[in-house]
């Protein structure tokens, strides 16, 4: 037997993905690579697999691991591919025979230009990569690769190849479970102090095409399942190593009707475990019972902060621009509709910058989902380019005249880490369009910041509701009133205004997408948030209430008098109401209007008539001490993002007065 047959080949693999509140992610994907090959190579012995790199670290330490590896293979995507990418320059530098092979969504469809950019790389995997993966390190040391598929490669002449397509799994189970046969054992036992989150996958595949998403073009639409014993052990799996967090990778969960008795039995593996916390999905589309019976199911449970209802846009032309048009607007509206009747917290997700989308339209959209019943949170998402979206074909960008800038990675909420020996990490962002110009997508950025400062982080929704409900004002014509204020009338309304242009104009520069603030908390906050923040450590938010009310009060007719004084009790009680970081005790405001009825029954779609009803309001302050900045910071601000949770708990009474209520 020759000494390459017996020769041990050492392989590392490398799928840095990013900390979440100081947890890091299990690597699923290249556990998958490894458990396929050592249960399908006829030789697994032949492979010495080196513990997987997960996370970001210094350059030198990854290389100085991997030096010695006969084979390096990447995980890529928009997260990791500057890091991943300098990690195997510098290993080739130091031994030009190692082998390094690249996969995952970050790797080109058409990779040509990208493997010569990056020649080091020495073959790029595309799509589903166990099989391939295994087929190459089963030709190892030989680079005789034109009979594998699913490759592209610079051959040693310099001739571009790219082999045959490589088909999908037919059956998932074909690959086993990288949970299940112990593959992330060793990074676990080295790594105890580590606070993991699971990755899972339920099955593969999307039927949608969405230009801005790459999930489609890569699972070319057929779903395929791995089989629910499998899962529900590996759910099992995750309660016993005492998960906290899931992440489903599917793009749809609840496209298939199994998926409610998966998450049931999720839901049953918490009740007797207390494992996992939480299990965080991407619903389906059209399929509108099975997404409302798994997200309930999920809720009821504790399984999930709010359910994902994400529109992108409500906008005709941009939904048939961006091939989402077959996605029914009904369906979010009924979903949202039986949530909010059902108490269920919901949120929705729009997109800056998607052709056809104008700052009109736009605005429109906002108020088209509030009136419709979102009061909890619309997260305004700038738009980035994936590189195998249909977005990033040049032809669809001259088409629609989108323009971008190269623009630094950077998370909500996450911290300024500067390592030693590091490489950041860069996006695509759209900054215009044919249909949203510089000037309009500035505006549209500004006006997504406006909306969620005064109506979703709660700093004016009642009185908001108030105006909306009474005069019929649309809520973005209101949130476009405080964007086009005089200064001189409206000196802190203009401010915050300013502040919104000013950082949308950043980014346009190539800024980042968030404010960095280094007195709260060291974190990278949304607009909206760290302006809230400012004005509530300033103690100038009674400054913006005056203001407000002389702005909200051009709304109503002065011959209004019950809409203006219920305005006015409006104003008194949402700035009561408001968590402010100091130690306050709990206190009673006497109104003239019953305020809380009527507002909770905006929030939940059962509508209660705005009368004179004197009532008085008990505000639970005690119980929630935020005299420490950053604890009010970190728990209201930040963790109460997408619940919206920043006002305090109360109770209303009613007041009897003098023969009349």
């Amino acid at each position: 037997m020759s000494d390459t047959a017996t020769k041990k080949v050492n392989i590392g693999l490398v799928q840095i993905n990013n900390s979440f509140s100081g947890q890091n992610y299990l690597p699923y994907s290249i556990g998958l690579l490894q458990v396929y090959a050592e249960k399908n190579s006829p030789r697994p012995e032949r492979y010495n697999f080196y513990p997987a790199i997960y996370k970001r670290e210094a350059i030198g330490k990854a290389v100085e691991h991997l030096k010695s590896a006969d084979i390096v293979g990447f995980s890529l995507y928009v997260w990791n591919h500057e890091i991943s990418m300098e990690i195997a320059r510098r290993l080739k530098a130091l031994n030009p025979n190692i082998l390094i092979m690249a996969g995952g969504p970050h790797v080109p469809d058409g990779p040509e230009g990208w493997l010569r950019k990056h020649p080091w790389v020495d073959v790029a995997v595309h799509n589903e990569g166990e099989k391939t993966f295994l087929e190459l390190i089963e030709t190892y040391p030989s680079r005789d690769w034109a009979n594998v598929a699913g490759l592209s490669f610079i051959d040693a002449n310099g001739k571009y190849v790219r082999t045959t397509a490589r088909e999908r799994f037919k059956e998932l189970d074909e690959v086993p479970s990288p949970f299940l046969e112990g593959t992330f054992k060793n990074i676990m036992i080295s790594n105890t102090s580590e606070s993991w989150i699971g990755l899972w996958e339920t099955n593969r595949g999307c039927p949608f095409r969405c230009t801005f998403c790459d999930w489609g073009s890569a699972t070319a639409g057929k779903v395929t399942k791995f089989g629910i014993d499998r899962l529900f052990a590996e759910a099992d799996w995750f309660a016993s190593q005492k998960i906290e967090y899931i992440f489903c990778c599917d793009a749809n969960f609840g496209i298939q009707k199994r998926d409610v008795e998966i998450a049931e039995y999720v839901a049953g593996v918490k009740k007797k475990t207390g494992f996992p916390s939480g299990l965080s999905v991407q619903n389906t589309k059209n399929a509108t019972e099975r997404a409302y019976l798994t997200q309930k199911i999920l809720s009821d449970a504790g399984l999930n902060k709010g359910v994902a209802l994400s529109m992108q846009s409500v906008d005709m032309t941009t939904l048939e621009a961006i091939k989402r048009d077959n996605i029914s607007i009904d369906t979010y509206n009924e979903l949202a509709r039986r949530f909010t009747s059902d108490g269920v917290e919901t949120y929705s997700d729009l997109i800056l910058g998607l052709p056809g989308e104008t700052y009109r339209s736009f605005v429109n959209g906002v108020s088209h989902l509030i009136a419709n019943g979102q009061h909890n949170r619309i997260q305004f998402n700038n738009c980035s380019i994936l590189p195998n979206a249909e977005m990033g074909n040049p032809a669809y960008q001259d088409k629609y005249g989108i323009k971008t800038v190269r623009s630094e990675i950077i998370n909500i909420h996450g911290e300024r880490i500067v390592l030693e020996d590091d490489m950041p990490e860069y996006q695509e962002l759209i900054t215009c369009t044919a249909s949203t110009p510089l000037e309009d997508w500035r505006k549209t950025r500004a006006f997504g910041w406006m909306a969620a400062f005064l109506h979703f982080d709660k700093i004016m929704q009642i009185p908001l509701m108030v105006v909306h409900e009474n005069t019929g004002t649309p809520y973005g014509e209101v949130f476009e009133t405080f964007l086009d204020v005089d200064a001189k009338q409206y000196p802190l309304i203009a401010e915050i205004r300013d502040f919104f242009l000013k950082e949308a104009k950043a980014i346009q520069d190539g800024g980042p997408e968030y404010v960095y603030s280094k007195e709260y908390l060291g974190i990278y906050w949304p607009a909206d948030e760290y302006m809230f923040i400012r004005l509530a450590v300033e103690d100038r938010l009674k400054d913006l209430y005056e203001e407000a009310g002389r702005l909200l009060a051009t709304f109503i007719p002065e011959t209004e008098k019950l809409s203006r004084d219920a305005l006015a009790d409006a104003l008194k009680l949402n700035l009561a109401l408001i968590k402010l970081p100091v130690s306050a005790p709990d206190i009673t405001i006497n109104l003239d209007h019953d305020l809380v009825s009527f507002w909770q029954g905006v929030r939940t779609g059962r509508m209660v008539g705005l009368e004179r009803k004197p009532t008085t309001v008990q505000i639970n302050r005690a119980s929630s001490d935020y005299s420490d900045l950053q604890k009010w910071c970190r728990e209201v601000v930040w963790w109460g993002n997408k619940k919206g949770a920043y006002l305090y708990t109360n109770k209303v009474i009613e007041r009897q007065l003098a023969g009349h209520y």
